[in-house]
């Protein structure tokens, strides 16, 4: 029998992601495992070796109390996540493994991107019962990752870029979201999918779709399909930006700005980033974070978009303010508070004592959050004809976001 909820989704992942900062400031040390190997000598020395093992037993039992710590904050069901998490935990060690290859890395992958896939073999290989899928949460995790993502956006960090990075975020997602819609519209896809899609494509990605989704209360498997859609494409980008970049003879001023304007996951901007030099890196970081830092902001407008737009439950009573708060994505209020606490009101040196910890914590929980994805996603629903058009609809917008980016960049940063 499911419980009474005590808290939302999105107040219950505030409170783990806060709770997860403050027993970090205040001492608690959980030492990140090793994934990376280079031959079957560094396998079983470092990834299998007995110390290892601990590392990544006491990193379960960690999420393992925080994620059914949520479940009972949410009225959920312990039961399910109690059963399915060890096996979403294992498929995401696995998919650690995998990425931390010597000869995997010099390819630029992602371990989120093995995490995804090997999701999406067993959900399309493997039957399992339907009580598993039913307790996934990838929602919920990537919620926590987004609280704790906050400790890497530092406003002074951002101020760094100087002007050019904010104008050109600025432009490039007032641009490729208004033409992303546009694109959607013409095309007929639904409301709910138009909204994730843009804010997707136009600011960063899975962040911005789970930040859209929150705000219009957005069906779970139409966020699964665009968060799939983003991290299958980011894979290509990420490896052939930077090649094109070369070939056209752009600065790595110009390249930074590109990619990380252009790419939609963090990680990969700062993947791509790194095959093209120091320069490019630090530029592509400061302008993903410029665009992060605008997710807040566009999830509030979305949420009073969608709000004087679309009918509410009784068709007739008009959207009140009311409305908009409830509708308004709560996890993203902890995204910027975190931001906002560790920029202004915790000292450099305890930030970047705790800092290494928390990045390793938070994308923990995005791994654990892709793997879900790729469980959740049936690949004759993502290809089946019904989603023929949304895919169109998002490598059309992608496709534009590529070009009208490269063109402010080449203007913005050509004499930086």
């Amino acid at each position: 029998m499911k419980k009474s909820s005590v808290l939302t989704e999105d107040w219950s992942a505030v409170v783990i992601g806060f709770f997860i900062i403050v027993v970090t400031v205040f001492g608690l040390r959980l030492a990140a495992p090793t994934f990376k190997w280079a031959d079957a000598a560094g396998l079983l020395s470092g990834v299998l070796s007995a110390e290892n093992f601990l590392k990544i037993l006491i990193l379960f039992l960690f999420v393992y109390v925080m994620a059914i710590a949520g479940a009972v904050l949410m009225g959920k069901p312990v039961k399910g996540i109690a059963r399915s998490l060890p096996v979403v935990y294992i498929i995401t060690i696995l998919a650690s493994v995998a990425g931390g290859y010597d000869g995997i890395k010099t390819l630029n992958l992602e371990t989120v991107i093995f995490c995804l896939f090997l999701g999406l073999l067993i959900r399309n290989l493997v039957k399992l019962p339907e009580w598993f899928y039913q307790s996934l949460s990838s929602e919920f995790f990537v919620k926590i990752g987004l609280v704790l993502l906050g400790i890497s956006v530092i406003f002074s960090d951002i101020l760094k870029a100087g002007s050019l990075g904010l104008i050109q975020s600025l432009l490039v997602v007032l641009s490729v979201w208004y033409f992303s819609f546009w694109l959607c519209k013409k095309m007929k896809v639904d409301k709910e999918l138009t909204m994730m899609l843009s804010s997707a494509v136009s600011i960063c990605g899975v962040s911005a779709a789970i930040a859209t989704s929150g705000a219009i209360k957005g069906d779970s498997k139409k966020l699964s399909l665009v968060v799939s859609l983003v991290l299958i494409t980011a894979v290509p980008m990420m490896i052939f930006m930077p090649w094109i970049a070369h070939q056209l003879g752009l600065s790595e001023e110009v390249t930074g700005a590109w990619l990380g304007g252009t790419i939609d996951t963090t990680g990969a901007v700062v993947a791509s980033g790194t095959l093209v030099g120091e320069t490019a890196l630090k530029i592509s970081t400061i302008v993903k974070f410029s665009q992060n830092v605008l997710l807040g902001i566009a999830a509030f407008a979305i949420s009073i978009y969608w709000s004087y737009t679309k009918k509410d439950v009784s068709e007739q009573e008009k959207p009140t303010l009311k409305i908009i708060w409830e509708r308004f994505p709560k996890f993203v209020l902890g995204f910027i508070l975190v931001s906002v606490i560790f920029s202004f009101f915790v000292s450099a040196e305890v930030t970047e004592a705790v800092k290494p910890q928390l990045k390793s914590i938070q994308g923990f929980w995005f791994a654990l959050a892709f793997t879900c994805i790729g469980l959740e996603t049936n690949f004759r629903d993502l290809f089946g004809t019904h989603n023929r058009k949304p895919l169109l609809a998002f490598l059309g917008a992608q496709t534009f976001n590529i070009f009208i980016t490269l063109v402010i960049a080449y203007f913005l940063f050509r004499n930086a």
